[in-house]
């Protein structure tokens, strides 16, 4: 929950009012964010594709999703085709960047973020969002590594703590989805969410 004076702070440097729903709290709600970009340099990166979902409570709200394509201005070289799957003619059917940012930030709301390494995705989206809103995403962000690493270190304090995404999957019994889909990675780290959930750590 945003300080009081935080959340004054940010609504004086709102461009347009329109968004004040942004702040909006949604008890029990959370967005699971994850993006594709043509660059893992968020300076270069371009939004190629997003994947949310909602989650309420304990229940992963699949039918409450948003998957979006987005046209770069710069289309994808092989090596990076190669890593999301997602080809030029795919792209070319994409939507304009600050059109996807809009409907994302309509999907959202004030809700908590969602994701694993998400500080990547909010550095890379905060490129569209500032501009639009005059401020960064608003947002509580939560980290679903830092929650992994919590239960890990409180069952052995000092040991090594594997933070791949293929561990966190393989240790909480979660069965991975294909990866480099930003829908299905959504998922994905909502399902390890409430799996931690579960043990106490959500």
């Amino acid at each position: 929950m945003l300080r009081q004076w935080h959340r004054r702070w940010l609504l004086a440097r709102l461009r347009d009012p329109a968004w004040r729903h942004l702040f909006d709290e949604h008890p029990e709600e959370l967005v699971s964010l994850d993006c594709e970009t043509t660059s893992l340099d968020v300076k270069q990166a371009e939004l190629l594709s997003i994947g949310a979902v909602k989650l309420r409570g304990n229940r992963i709200l699949s039918s409450e999703s948003l998957y979006l394509l987005v046209k770069p201005q710069t289309l994808p070289q092989g090596d990076n085709i190669a890593i999301h799957g997602l080809r030029r003619r795919d792209l070319n059917e994409g939507m304009e960047a600050a059109l996807a940012v809009r409907q994302l930030l309509d999907f959202i709301g004030g809700r908590p973020l969602l994701g694993y390494y998400l500080e990547y995705d909010v550095a890379v989206l905060n490129k569209y969002v500032k501009p639009l809103l005059g401020i960064a995403l608003p947002q509580r962000q939560i980290e679903v590594s830092a929650r992994y690493y919590d239960y890990k270190f409180r069952q052995n304090p000092g040991a090594y703590i594997d933070l791949r995404l293929a561990e966190l999957y393989r240790d909480l019994s979660i069965p991975a989805p294909p990866r480099h889909d930003a829908l299905n990675d959504a998922l994905g780290v909502a399902m390890l969410y409430q799996a931690l959930r579960q043990r106490g750590f959500g």
